[in-house]
């Protein structure tokens, strides 16, 4: 069982913790992924790049 999603409004993940990421807003979802979080960006789980969007939700 998958736990819930929780809205990057609400609370954001530890930094560097890989979680899995979406974008879910009314255009529908989109963008899902493992990212980690740090200072403002978020990273791909290598740390190769950032991504040029900001998640609506993580778990």
């Amino acid at each position: 069982m998958k736990k819930e999603w929780i809205s990057v409004k609400e609370k954001l993940p530890p930094d560097k913790v890989v979680v899995e990421t979406k974008i879910d807003d009314e255009k529908g979802t989109r963008n899902e992924g493992m990212l980690y979080h740090n200072g403002n960006l978020w990273f791909l789980p290598d740390g190769s790049m950032y991504v040029y969007y900001v998640p609506t939700h993580w778990r």
